[in-house]
């Protein structure tokens, strides 16, 4: 997918908000938990403070959780991993655009005695049926989250109804990724995880990834300015001034560089 181009306004835009002495500010972001417990935060906000003399604290909860926020105007940016729901979040007016930033995909692990006997398929679908099917345990965040939602949009598509078999092979954590992945090493359950999220988790024990390549797994990040006419007290300059870093040539690359253990973790995505 292409990389915007650097433009002028963009550069001299940047330049001229750190000129003029605002840019000893701050902004708050409302993300999720796997752009920040992947290191991608600690890896671009130095360079983007850097460039432009902006902090940004980052509030890091499932996407859910984050628009919540963003709603209530507790924050000035909102960067998740939900498309219906960012879409949502725009036509309601809490933003007036949403900007495709980056992606990533999902994949599902589990144990390497793989229970389900779905290691190497490439139909998340047809996986996820077959785990229902030999009342093979899984484990679910069930925290609204982005990974959540897609989690159940996986399931609708198979017709099994897994939340009537909550508690029994059907878990839900109500917790975070890292928790969640730990929950499922620890019980020997299959998960559904965004693949950064995986790569850097440090407890894998000897769980694998057992199904990836379908494109319903594809994981799209999209970054949007909380609207200030319905907060008013959004920092829309220095909000605008992240999104415009974000999405330049130089934020992109910088993205993509972020990487753990060689391998990228996120891909540009910027049209």
């Amino acid at each position: 997918m292409a990389i915007l181009k650097l433009t002028i306004i963009t550069i001299f835009g940047l330049t001229a908000f750190a000129n003029a002495g605002i840019a000893e500010t701050a902004i708050l972001v409302q993300s999720t938990t796997s752009t920040k417990n992947s290191g991608l935060y600690n890896h671009i906000l130095p360079i983007f403070k850097h460039d432009t003399g902006i902090t940004v604290n980052v509030v890091a909860v499932g996407t859910g959780a984050a628009i919540k926020n963003a709603m209530n105007c507790d924050g000035d940016v909102l960067l998740v991993h939900s498309r219906k729901r960012e879409n949502n979040f725009v036509a309601k007016g809490y933003a007036k655009r949403r900007y495709d930033l980056m992606y990533n995909d999902y994949v599902i692990v589990g144990p390497v005695k793989d229970p389900a006997n779905i290691v190497g398929m490439n139909d998340a679908v047809a996986a996820l049926k077959k785990i229902a099917n030999t009342n093979s345990k899984f484990a679910s965040r069930g925290d609204s989250s982005g990974t959540d939602s897609k989690e159940k949009s996986l399931w609708e598509s198979t017709g099994v109804n897994q939340i009537a078999h909550s508690g029994h092979w059907y878990r839900e954590t109500g917790s975070g990724m890292g928790t969640t992945l730990n929950t499922a090493v620890g019980m020997g359950a299959y998960t559904l995880s965004d693949r950064a999220s995986w790569r850097t988790h440090a407890n894998k024990a000897d769980f694998k990834i057992m199904v990836e390549g379908d494109k319903r797994l594809f994981n799209p990040y999209g970054v949007m300015l909380i609207d200030k006419t319905r907060c008013p007290n959004v920092n829309s300059i220095a909000g605008k001034a992240f999104i415009d870093w974000l999405i330049s040539e130089k934020g992109q690359t910088t993205i993509a560089a972020h990487r753990f253990a060689g391998k990228q973790l996120f891909f540009p995505n910027t049209k």
